[in-house]
């Protein structure tokens, strides 16, 4: 368990890196979220995923929002890092 706060907010940021890619591995066989791990991944990770999928464009049957936010959560972790080290 981290004891500092840097160390929280990145493993915070990991859990969140887990969720969204459980989310859109399931919403494969679950496209619904129908499921109680379904809703409970939707919830968790839908405050980040929806601001942006209104800014990036529909781009048909392919949902980007889930991939650009793993690089935003990529370069919030690179950022912490960098200012723990300095």
């Amino acid at each position: 368990m981290p004891t500092t706060v840097p160390g929280l907010i990145s493993l915070v940021l990991n859990l969140l890196t887990f969720a969204i890619i459980g989310r859109a591995l399931l919403s494969w066989f679950d496209p619904g979220m129908r499921s109680s791990v379904g809703r409970f991944l939707y919830e968790v990770t839908e405050p980040i995923i929806a601001p942006i999928r209104r800014v990036v464009p529909s781009m048909g049957a392919f949902d980007l929002s889930p991939i650009i936010a793993l690089f935003l959560i990529r370069a919030l972790q690179q950022m912490l890092l960098q200012a723990t080290t300095t």
